[in-house]
């Protein structure tokens, strides 16, 4: 090493997860020895001993007999089971964040899901487990402007006004919170943050996060007929459970067929970013 300062644990778990993640360190590979380790980052065996506990806890590294440097572990199943977004999506953004620069992009009706999950990744950091140097993010919300296909009352009538109200509060004040704890990230860890929202013209069918860009979380919205209460009496409406929908998980690492769904749906989101959208502020 050639800066002066020495490397922390959670330095050293973040260099290592994201070799594992990009694939210079592939599953069933063996890891250098820890004396290895501690030569290359410059810091005594402590230091890359907490680092390795920490990647072995996460389900990283194979669990090994003693004196023998531990495998990379092959990525878990679990991405192959959809469970409901909010129970899905906070664990597989601490992992995005683990990375040196971060690149989240999402495509969403609001922040609802997207929001609370965010708190797992934040307090990690806050812990001082994870520590990117740059954190992207880029959201795709529908236009303020347009008649949505859904939340709509279901008959039409001076409602539609008060539910379109709603849902952009909801929209503006999730957007809001969101951008500001990212951006928090500048002033109390000196991480790098751009946080930057575009508006849809139409109401999208369904949720996607793009991680890294090794990563694609997919779920379908689906509506339901539901009622809520409000100053005027009951009103029925179509809406949607977006937090309860269940989220499919596409990583490059699992095959080709995973990789070009990873790679289409970049290639979809950019294309909707740079081409029908437009410029949206929060308020």
């Amino acid at each position: 090493m050639t800066d002066s300062r020495r490397l922390t644990p959670q330095e050293i778990t973040g260099t290592l997860r994201e070799r594992i993640r990009t694939g210079e360190l592939k599953a069933g590979e063996r890891l250098p020895t820890q004396a290895e380790l501690a030569e290359e980052f410059g810091v005594e065996r402590g230091a890359v001993r907490q680092a390795l506990r920490t990647l072995r806890e996460d389900g990283l590294l194979s669990v090994v007999s003693k004196g023998s440097p531990p495998r990379i572990a092959a990525p878990a199943p679990a991405h192959e089971e959809p469970q409901p977004t909010m129970v899905a999506l906070a664990p597989r953004l601490a992992e995005a964040f683990s990375a040196p620069h971060v690149r989240i992009d999402a495509l969403c009706l609001t922040a609802q899901s997207l929001l609370p999950a965010l708190g797992e990744p934040l307090r990690l950091i806050h812990e001082g487990r994870l520590r990117p140097e740059r954190v992207d993010v880029r959201i795709l919300l529908p236009s303020r402007d347009i008649d949505l296909a859904f939340p709509v009352p279901v008959d039409a009538g001076p409602g539609g006004d008060a539910v379109h109200q709603r849902w952009l509060q909801m929209r503006n004040a999730q957007g809001q919170v969101l951008q500001y704890n990212i951006q928090a990230l500048r002033s109390t860890h000196d991480i790098d943050t751009h946080v930057c929202f575009r508006a849809l013209p139409f109401t999208p069918p369904v949720k996607l996060y793009l991680l890294n860009g090794t990563e694609a979380l997919y779920a379908y919205y689906l509506v339901t007929r539901r009622e809520e209460a409000t100053e005027c009496g009951t009103l029925e409406m179509y809406d949607t459970l977006g937090s309860t929908s269940l989220l499919f998980s596409f990583d490059q690492r699992t095959g080709q067929r995973d990789a070009a769904f990873v790679e289409q749906s970049q290639k979809w989101f950019d294309a909707l970013w740079e081409t029908i959208t437009t410029d949206l502020t929060l308020s």
